[in-house]
Parts: structure tokens; sequence; C-alpha cells
């Protein structure tokens, strides 16, 4: 990682072509993901030089002579996907698979990534393309400022959380298991009390999170115990199921194995495969964690050739469904803007006031 100067930036795509539906914004909050971790630690390719951070909240400064609904002054978020609102996928609401953001690709452009070359907002200064489609403004800037803490969460953790949730299928009365206590399994056990849940157990190797967890008021599991995880469920529901409603991953390809034997080693399916055992039959998983092909570091041969040792066979006949990929923060972040500005999530911002150090086994999601 380096500090570079690359200067203020312009009003043009990652092809140097100009572009006057966009605008630059003055960063006020940025986050470092666990996405960020995977490039840092080798495990997702970026080319060198590229301007890291998808997690952004700023003023806007300049605006193209196409933008009419944003303002200089608006101070707004920024989802992490970037989406013109024009194509195919965009007008279904699927802005995380863009069909016009990355030309390399052809769908799916991101902020910092290695997908579409758009420059990241770790920096003084970005650019934000299709502005009015995208960011979301807030309605009062001084409201905003008093609550910002939890509303930058809304570019990225809050909402990939709460589709983890949604897509999971998780509602009134749900038993969930959360599979990371890092940021994104802590805001996805927000969401699923927000959605009404009732028993939330969250599973992390890092002791320290798990308090944190459990001083929340949510349920913890411990997968490095010798004890599996399936059987401390268990004993967790008290019906003598071993089974969950809804299950999340908020891990992703950096997830450790299970048991003593394997907390300290990488195994890329372990948690998924875990989801296909405590997930009840006809009961849903969401995947929101980052799998990748491009994988350098891949801790097994499989891995590295962009496969993966999934349990299916057996789950298959318990009629599984589960939805994966990055989450359309588009198609969650204004309500969840609304239910922080009205305090219906007070509970949010206490789960993030941290100083633990190291990142463990969990969060290491599209914080994902």
């Amino acid at each position: 990682m380096e500090l570079q100067d690359k200067g203020y930036p312009k009003l043009q795509d990652p092809k140097g072509r100009k572009i006057e539906h966009a605008v630059i914004l003055k960063i006020i909050t940025t986050n470092i993901c666990g996405s960020d971790l995977h490039i840092y630690n080798g495990r997702f390719e970026a080319p060198q030089g590229m301007q890291m951070g998808h997690e952004n909240t700023g003023e806007v400064v300049e605006v193209g002579s196409h933008v009419e609904r944003i303002k200089v002054g608006d101070i707004c978020s920024v989802p992490f996907n970037v989406s013109c609102g024009t194509c195919r996928n965009c007008r279904e609401r699927h802005t995380e698979v863009c069909l016009n953001a990355n030309e390399e690709l052809g769908f799916c452009g991101a902020y910092g990534f290695n997908l579409g070359g758009w420059q990241g907002g770790q920096a003084e200064y970005m650019l934000v393309p299709w502005a009015d489609f995208q960011l979301l403004k807030f309605p009062d800037k001084d409201q905003a400022i008093e609550k910002i803490r939890d509303l930058t969460l809304l570019s990225d953790i809050l909402p990939t959380g709460y589709h983890g949730c949604v897509v999971a299928r998780v509602g009134t009365g749900s038993t969930v298991y959360i599979a990371g206590a890092g940021p994104v399994g802590r805001c996805a056990a927000a969401s699923a009390q927000l959605l009404g849940a009732s028993c939330i157990i969250v599973g992390d190797h890092n002791e320290a999170r798990r308090d944190l967890v459990k001083k929340a008021g949510y349920e913890v599991v411990d997968p490095s115990s010798a004890t599996p995880v399936a059987d401390q469920i268990e004993k967790l529901l008290g019906t003598g199921s071993r089974w969950v409603d809804a299950s999340v991953d908020c891990v992703g390809l950096e997830c450790h194995g299970y048991g003593p034997d394997g907390s300290s080693e990488n195994i890329e399916e372990a948690v998924i495969n875990t989801l296909m055992e405590v997930t009840k039959p006809a009961g849903a998983m969401g995947i929101p964690g980052v799998y990748t092909n491009l994988d350098p570091g891949a801790p097994t041969e499989l891995n590295k050739q962009g496969f993966m040792a999934l349990g299916f066979p057996a789950a298959w006949v318990k009629s599984p469904t589960f939805t994966a990929g990055q989450c359309p923060v588009m198609h969650y972040n204004r309500d969840l803007m609304m239910a922080i500005l009205w305090d219906r999530m007070p509970y949010l911002t206490p789960l993030h006031r941290s100083d633990l150090a190291g990142t463990g086994s969990g969060g290491l999601s599209n914080l994902q």
C-alpha cells in the first residue's frame, strides 16, 4: 500500500473519455472493507496503482453539465456498485451487475476493485459517474453529520448484511445463523433484528468478536470448538433441532476451517458447507461473502482453478435455496437510511464501537 498524490479527479471515465453525468465528491467518511483485505492479502487480483476504497460518503463539490438532481453542497452516500441506471439489469434493480459499468467483463462495476477501472474513495476526492441515478442524498446536512457513524454504513456493509438476510428469507420469528462476526456479520445481525428474527446466532473464531456480539444481545457459537457448529446450534435452540430457518455467509473466500485442527487453516468452502448443513430443509441461504476465480493465493489447486469442494450432493435432497453475489445496494439503501434517521436501529452503532485488534476469520466479506 502506498500514499500517492494523484491530483484532483477529472470528469472522465476510466478510458479518459469526458463524461458530464458525473460529480466530484469531497470525502467525509470512507471505510476499510473486508473486501479490501482480500486485495491487500493478495487473494483478489488488482492492478498496481489502483486507488482503493468503495465505502464512501461525501459532499458534492463539482457537477457535470448533465447532472440535474444532485447539487453542489449535497451530502451523499455512494453505493459501492457502479451502475448506469439505463441498462436492462439496472432497470430491473440489479445494480450489482450493471451491463455498462465494466467494459472488459461486460457487467459488474465497483469502485476501488479490478472491476471496470473506477477509482476508489480512500482519498480526499472521488469521481462518481451517473450521479443523478447513483447517489443517495441525505435530506438534512446537520442531521447527516450527527448520525454519520451509522449513515456511512449505507455504502456497503449494512445493505450487504441486510441483503444476505432478505435473500435468506429472514422474517418474523425466524431462527438465523450468521457466519462471521466482523462488520458485515454484525450488520447482518442488526438487520435480522430489524426484520423480526427470534434467535440470531453468530459464529466466529475470534473470542473478542464473539464477546462483542454477545454483549449486543445475540447468541454466539465457536467454529473452532471441538463441538460441531450444528451441535452448538441444537443446544442453543433447545428444540431438539440442529437446523435454523435461514443462514448468511458474511465471511467469504478467506474463511477458516472448523474444529481445533482447522481454526488456523484457510478452507475456502468451509462456511458454505456448514450453512448447507445447518439450514433446515427448504430453508434459504444468503451468500454475500466474496468468492472469485482470480485468486492467486487460493489454498488448494482446485480453488486456484476457480472451483470448490462443495457438499452439494448431500444437501440437494433438502431442497435448499441460496443466493450469492454482490448486494444491489440501491435496492435497500434509502429504506435503511430512513430506519437510521428515525432511530429504528439504535442498536446499530454500538456494534461497531470496538478497537479489537486483528481480523480473525469473520468479517472478511464484501465488506462484504
